[in-house]
């Protein structure tokens, strides 16, 4: 008689495919947490021990940078005093309005710029593009910090620019390869020095010179046709100075490291919260100082192309200091020098965790922070050698558009929808609790760079064109709040038990076998056991089990499916609803590109040139031509994905066959036990009943023979 072993089917909550637990060891950079930082993490309570105090200052000492006065001094001699000013007047305020809930999310919870983004309307991959936004700020500004510093060496050693971009790029590296633990004592021991040297030489203009200032008032600019105010000048000007307002993520990558929250510390870590607010109001009034100091040095012999320098504008303002010239020059020297070091470790550190946070989504790989540090400071020393100072105008203007939506979506996240109860209360920011892509954020922050980038490259007219940073803002700030009404803000928590962890017990990954707090590790399905956000983020053989709902893949095909007609639904499973992917983020990159390109070449070419016709149509015919390309590249990589997914399914389909026939083979072991316990069973059985009877029959024989006997 066969015995039936019924299979018992996988439940859908188990793997497909079983993965191994292999024990992940970090190399020495990531394992220290001192070179480390939590690039990667939620800042640990027992990491953050340092003073309210401490770390305020090391925020603050982010507004030494000069470039500001760079910037101010742009806007004075290009749009005049009077549009400058209210110009530089209005950035302070949406710098010092927008930094404060940014500051205080990243105090309260210890996210840095990309964890706060991810939970704050953006998702786990939406804030990879924003991370590479934060990235691209930093190196620009890193480039146009040490090339101002690199014009300082020049000015009082001698050193060529070329050799200067090299040494102040990499005198940067040691000191922020340690992160913020060396990082807050430069602040510290600088700080007294370089507000004693950015304060004084103003007092001696005025006290010695009291008429040095007379006429800056009446400025006019290059650009204006009076001295009074005109508004498309303002917008401009506007729009270039709002850029600054990126630098909030850099206060936010300080603030994370603020004490928590206690009975005691409250009141001072309330105060300490507003760094980056006094941070930008910093910013506004050393721009305003800086105006005056461009007409003095022209007023000095200084051309105008160099007064916009900051070497420039304090060297005037230093040589009524000191009565020798080589004495305002070393002065001026050293004021830069410490000016800028202490703004450019903050944008190495900040670029490193910029770029871990990409490339760890991007390779699940993560070297450490201290390879993105030099990564980060080799492109600014390729962008000085291009001279990118020059441009600084043009750069501010269109990135401005990018980031100020960008931040405005997150600002609009915290303020409005947060408080309306449209977003969790909290910051979530484990990949095992979000959706790939949330609407709320994403969604706001493209329509909004879209408006803005086609009104400043001038489709919309002059007026549009000025005020693009305005209307980025503006779109970005009210669409997120729409689109997390209008989706009921679903996008934000993936799974059920999505909410912070509220404990600080001390649980062991089962990766990495370390222990962390609570808020730092999620459960996960594919290795049953608890896990830690960075192994969360580094694991690529999971295949987001967890959230299989919640993976781009499974989104954007949810979005196409309700975009086109259901007979073009068996399409999109070949691949082309990945190639549309691909082709809607390569074409409007590589158009925005030729776009810009195609501007610059415009705004040089000389009014009413006949070749722009034909300039036109070239660009146009190159676009085309690298967009056919593109989409035969893009192609390719789509059906070399699909071999991989095909692969990747046939392995999981005979790996499921494989766990199958191991249970029913398990199952017939256990099943054959069981019968051979039964036989023994029996037989033991059937040994007492023979035994018994044995006994029976001889008792009675044994009483015969005995009587014979």
């Amino acid at each position: 008689m066969s015995t039936v072993i019924p299979i018992v089917p996988l439940q859908e909550h188990d793997a497909p495919q079983r993965v191994v637990k292999v024990r992940r060891d970090y190399n020495s950079w990531v394992g220290s947490e001192t070179m480390e930082d939590y690039a990667l993490r939620y800042t640990p309570q027992r990491f953050r021990k340092w003073s309210s105090f401490r770390v305020a200052n090391t925020a603050f000492g982010a507004a030494s940078f000069l470039i500001p006065e760079a910037v101010g001094a742009t806007l004075l001699v290009q749009y005049g005093f009077l549009n400058a000013f209210w110009a530089i007047l209005v950035t302070g305020l949406i710098i010092f309005l927008a930094g404060l809930p940014i500051s205080i999310y990243a105090a309260r919870y210890g996210v840095d710029m990309d964890l706060l983004t991810r939970g704050a309307g953006f998702g786990y991959i939406g804030s990879t593009l924003t991370s590479l936004i934060y990235a691209s700020f930093t190196f620009i500004f890193f480039a146009l910090e040490a090339a101002v510093m690199a014009y300082a060496l020049d000015l009082a050693l001698g050193i060529p620019p070329s050799w200067g971009y090299l040494v102040c790029a990499l005198v940067v590296i040691p000191l922020v390869t340690h992160g913020v633990s060396t990082i807050s004592k430069l602040q510290a021991w600088t700080q007294p020095l370089w507000l004693v040297m950015l304060v004084v030489p103003f007092v001696y203009v005025i006290v010695r010179d009291p008429g040095a200032f007379a006429g800056i008032t009446h400025y006019a600019g290059e650009k204006a046709a009076a001295a009074g105010f005109e508004l498309h000048l303002f917008g401009a000007a506007l729009t270039v100075g709002i850029a600054l307002i990126t630098q909030m993520g850099e206060q936010a990558d300080y603030l994370r490291f603020m004490p928590a929250r206690t009975a005691t510390n409250r009141r001072s870590g309330g105060w300490a919260c507003w760094p980056a607010d006094r941070a930008g109001s910093c910013w506004a009034c050393s721009r305003c100082w800086a105006a005056p100091c461009s007409p003095t040095a022209i007023r000095h012999m200084v051309p105008i192309d160099r007064a916009v320098d900051p070497n420039q504008m304090y060297l005037a303002a230093y040589e009524y200091v000191f009565p020798r010239y080589g004495w305002a020059v070393a002065a001026t020297a050293v004021f830069v020098v410490i000016s800028q070091l202490k703004i450019n470790v903050t944008n190495a550190y900040a670029g490193s965790l910029a770029w871990s946070n990409f490339f760890s989504r991007i390779t699940h790989s993560h070297p450490g922070r201290v390879v993105w540090v030099v990564f980060n400071t080799l492109i600014a020393f390729m962008l000085m050698e291009m001279n990118v100072f020059q441009a600084l105008g043009d750069v501010l203007g269109l990135y401005s558009n990018i980031a100020i939506a960008w931040i405005m979506a997150v600002v609009a996240d915290l303020v409005v929808n947060k408080p309306l109860g449209w977003s969790p209360k909290g910051i979530e920011f484990k990949r095992a609790y979000l959706y790939d892509i949330n609407p709320v954020g994403v969604g706001a922050m493209a329509l909004a760079s879209v408006l803005s980038i086609v009104a400043y490259l001038g489709f919309f007219g002059t007026m549009a064109q000025a005020f693009s940073a305005v209307i980025a803002m503006g779109v970005a700030f009210v669409t997120a709040p729409l689109i997390a009404w209008a989706t009921g803000g679903r996008y934000y928590i993936a799974r059920g038990d999505g909410r912070p962890a509220g404990g600080l017990t001390l649980q062991r990954c089962v990766i990495c076998e370390r222990e962390y707090e609570g808020p730092d590790m999620a459960h996960c399905p594919a290795y049953r056991g608890p896990i830690c956000s960075l192994c969360c983020t580094l694991d690529a053989r999971c295949g987001d089990l967890c959230k299989p709902h919640a993976s781009l893949a499974a989104q954007w095909s949810g979005a196409m499916r309700w975009l086109l007609p259901r007979r073009a639904w068996p399409y999109l499973d070949t691949g082309l609803g990945h190639f549309l992917l691909l082709m809607l983020v390569v074409a409007p990159l590589l158009a925005a590109l030729f776009g810009l390109l195609y501007h610059r070449e415009m705004q040089a070419a000389e009014p009413g040139w006949p070749g722009a016709a034909a300039l036109r149509a070239t660009f146009i015919k190159a676009y085309l031509a690298l967009l056919l390309v593109a989409g035969i590249v893009s192609w390719w990589l789509v059906l070399a994905h699909k071999s991989r997914q095909v692969a990747q399914e046939e392995s999981n389909r005979q790996t499921h066959l494989l766990m199958r026939e191991i249970e029913s083979h398990r199952q017939t072991d256990e099943a054959l036990q069981q019968a051979k316990q039964v036989a023994e069973q029996a037989n033991q059985a059937k040994s007492r009943y023979i035994s018994a009877i044995s006994h029976e029959l001889r008792t009675p024989l044994n009483s015969i023979r005995a009587t014979r006997s």
